[in-house]
């Protein structure tokens, strides 16, 4: 299969003078998903939003916070490190945010591709805080309009199996699918050859 425009980008991005994609993230999954994702953060493609995600996962803010709205054949968000943490009211899921100030937007020329992590945002473009999203299959209707921060490169699989929303807009119904803990790798993360990442796109 032809290589995603999203990996043949973040390729290049590595290759340029000063080294890109310097940090990469490992995010265990417990609930209808087991096992531990591995994600390339893109340092150079979105400084701000990255930083970000790497201070909050190393204060534990991630810890234990839920998959609250989860799109089959979209994406899975979570990241409300404020209301949707493991024993909160779920209804409010999704609402919240971390204590640091909403970030400007750092859109780019990157596609949303399978795989591809992103940043959560309201109408407002330069309000992403915390909460972020998997794809699940590629979204063209969304590049340019939100901010591309990292990639899986193994565990897509897992991403797969997380527990669908089954409510309004997606919504988890009943026990949702949780990120037990985040690890800040500081190497970069080996992004698979691009049939392995085509794998169950249509699932």
């Amino acid at each position: 299969m032809p290589m995603r425009k999203g990996w043949l980008c973040a390729a290049l991005v590595a290759a340029l003078p000063g080294g890109a994609l310097a940090t990469g993230l490992e995010i265990d999954i417990a609930g209808e998903a087991e096992g531990t994702v591995v994600i390339d953060l893109f340092q150079d493609v979105a400084p701000l939003h990255v930083d970000r995600i790497v201070t909050l996962a190393r204060e534990g803010a991630y810890d234990d916070v839920v998959f609250h709205r989860v799109i089959d054949g979209f994406m899975a968000q979570t990241g409300d490190v404020e209301y949707g943490r493991v024993g909160q009211d779920m209804r409010y899921a999704g609402r919240g945010a971390s204590s640091y100030d909403d970030l400007p937007a750092e859109f780019s020329d990157l596609s949303f591709d399978r795989g591809v992590l992103g940043m959560a945002r309201a109408q407002n473009p330069n309000s992403a805080n915390s909460q972020f999203f998997i794809m699940f299959a590629p979204a063209p209707h969304l590049d340019g309009g939100y901010t591309i921060v990292g990639q899986v490169v193994d565990g897509m699989d897992i991403v797969d199996a997380i527990k669908r929303g089954r409510g309004q807009n997606g919504s988890v119904i009943g026990e949702p699918d949780r990120m037990v803990a985040l690890r800040v790798r500081d190497d970069d993360p080996v992004a698979p050859p691009a049939a392995e990442v085509d794998q169950g796109a249509g699932n």
